[in-house]
């Protein structure tokens, strides 16, 4: 009884960290409309700010797990914990400077962070108990992860998006004290959230110095890592991973700016009930907030979806293969980008919105059958995978870059093709036994 008093113990801690991550990771999509006004900066530009942050999985998820082989879960967490502390103290002087490669590091060590995160807690979480129920407990976390990504957008809008940027020859118009007055209100926009995110994740880090964390299992990994990359089917949930995230993250950093190419600011203060909506988040009204912060609002819905879609899909993975369900999910969200870029107002926003939902299911399925039969192997093949999360920082540029020469819709076709590599990958698995349980 007392040990699974315990394990109930961690996992509550645990799923905050899960929670903490996910809040952050959208959070920093609600700065990239900013940077790139202040900085004057191209699509491809403020894409470059994903690769900062995404690119970090790539680089510290193998060192990571090393690390962790060497320190264990607890001191992990405690070391992923005060790597992000660091890199949102960051922001500060990156903000009060205004240069750009500072916000870079800070977003690469926060990432950093997230990454020791990542590898320590996502483990830990499966050996919290009876393992048939290990995808049950995960899942439940990730939950947590998907209500944080949900929050972040609407805190986003009224902290970060909610005041005017102005543009460059507005600024190069102002006196110097007028100037100097309006980099700092830009810069306290960007430092006071961050350094709350600072102090919060620095009590968390105390909290796990002292809670006592059960041991269990072997944090030994092996660094040999040429047997599984032999699986096929590990390498092509890897590639899954990779365009799931990248275009997850790329539709989130760009809702923003794509919304406001539609003119759907003005849609939303001329529409009743889009009005309603935005008036709940925004507390000085849609009138006085600044056109991105009005249609930042709605990207919460994105992020919402991704949790309420997932508890949809718990249930249908109840009685379906989730192969099957992953088929249904990635044709969903191609159908969505498809009728939004061909459409226009409200259709056209609440469509590429509808996305999330299809997101929901994609990550821990596509993680859960990458790993099926692994056996021992499986932290190497969860080292590959998580390593995989780099997509989030190749294919938002990318994004962006088509965006910047071609437009929106034809950029819409890079995730497009994202989504249609999921569908292959699910295609495949179809006639894998329902042995994979997403609740």
């Amino acid at each position: 009884m007392n040990q699974k008093k315990n394990y109930r113990t961690a996992f509550i801690f645990l799923t905050v960290l899960f929670f903490l991550w996910g809040f952050i990771t959208v959070l920093v999509d609600s700065l990239i409309p900013r940077l790139r006004e202040v900085f004057t900066l191209s699509y491809f530009q403020a894409g470059m700010v994903q690769f900062a942050f995404f690119g970090a999985y790539f680089l510290i998820s193998i060192p990571a797990g090393y690390i962790l082989s060497k320190i264990g879960y607890k001191r992990g967490i405690i070391l992923g914990l005060t790597i992000m502390s660091t890199g949102c103290l960051l922001f500060y002087p990156a903000a009060s400077m205004r240069v750009f490669g500072i916000f870079m590091l800070a977003y690469f060590m926060l990432a950093a962070g997230m990454t020791v995160l990542q590898v320590a807690a996502n483990p830990y979480v499966t050996v919290l108990g009876p393992e048939e129920t290990a995808s049950s407990r995960l899942n439940l976390s990730q939950a947590f992860n998907s209500l944080g990504t949900a929050i972040a957008p609407a805190i986003g809008a009224l902290f970060i998006l909610s005041d005017k940027v102005m543009k460059t020859e507005e600024i190069e118009a102002l006196d110097n004290a007028a100037r100097d007055s309006y980099y700092l209100n830009e810069a306290a926009a960007v430092q006071l959230p961050f350094l709350s995110i600072a102090a919060f994740i620095t009590i968390i880090a105390v909290i796990f110095v002292f809670v006592k964390l059960p041991k269990v299992g072997d944090t030994s990994v092996s660094n040999d890592y040429k047997g599984v990359l032999k699986n096929k089917n590990l390498v092509l949930g890897a590639l899954g991973l990779f365009f799931y995230v990248g275009a997850e993250v790329a539709l989130g950093s760009y809702m923003v700016n794509y919304f406001l190419s539609l003119n759907l600011a003005e849609t939303v203060r001329n529409t009743n009930f889009m009005r309603t909506i935005a008036e709940w988040v925004l507390t000085s009204g849609v009138a006085n907030s600044s056109d991105m912060a009005v249609v930042g609002v709605f990207v919460t819905f994105y992020w919402s979806g991704a949790m309420v879609g997932r508890f949809i899909g718990s249930y249908l993975t109840k009685l379906i293969n989730p192969a099957r369900v992953l088929i249904f999910f990635a044709i969903g969200a191609i159908s969505m980008i498809i009728i939004s870029a061909f459409s226009s107002g409200l259709i056209a926003m609440w469509t590429l919105v509808a996305v999330g939902l299809f997101n929901s299911i994609m990550f821990p399925t596509i993680f859960s059958l990458a790993l099926d039969g692994l056996g021992n192997d499986k932290p190497q093949g969860s080292g590959v995978l998580c390593t995989m999360i780099v997509g989030g920082a190749i294919i938002p540029p990318a994004f962006g870059f088509i965006t910047d020469s071609f437009g929106f819709r034809l950029a819409f076709l890079l995730v497009i093709i994202s989504y249609g590599f999921i569908f292959y990958y699910a295609y495949r698995n179809k006639s894998v036994p329902n042995t994979i349980k997403l609740t």
